[in-house]
């Protein structure tokens, strides 16, 4: 049986070999870069018509196919991440955290933005000044209940 490790490593081969970005495989299989990105890294999981049409976009067998469907399991590292990008996107949490608390529970009540019920876009804005990446992510707000 496949794991999520090699399944990723069988879709970046095939898709170097390929010569695609994740934009045309997602829009192949009529999904978002970012979602089908995040499946194809594992964190997350796709339906049989999907998983075996990205097999299809890449040329690549029913075992990778089925671990596209396997639910995950999502977790990662708990310490810093190493890696810049990843590491900024940490450090933002860090210091914007609290104020996107705030300001969130300051607008909607006592809740969380749900990662379940979620969307994601990245985009590129180009500007004199130097070019901006924007993220906007859009998430269910889900109130705490008291009982």
């Amino acid at each position: 049986m496949m794991n999520k490790e090699l399944m990723t490593a069988r879709i970046l081969e095939a898709k170097v070999g390929k010569g695609m970005t994740w934009e045309a495989i997602a829009e192949s299989i009529g999904m978002s870069p970012v979602f089908t990105t995040s499946v194809c890294f594992g964190m997350n999981s796709f339906s049989e018509d999907k998983a075996f049409a990205l097999c299809e976009t890449l040329g690549l067998d029913k075992d990778v196919a089925q671990a596209l469907q396997d639910f995950p399991k999502k977790s990662w590292d708990g310490g810093v991440p190493q890696d810049p990008l990843i590491y900024r996107l940490y450090e933002v949490v860090g210091v914007y955290g609290d104020t996107m608390k705030a300001l969130i529970h300051e607008k909607f009540g006592d809740g969380i933005m749900s990662a379940i019920d979620f969307t994601m876009d990245i985009e590129k804005e180009e500007n004199p000044k130097g070019d901006r990446v924007v993220v906007t992510m859009n998430g269910k707000f889900l109130p705490y209940k008291a009982w």
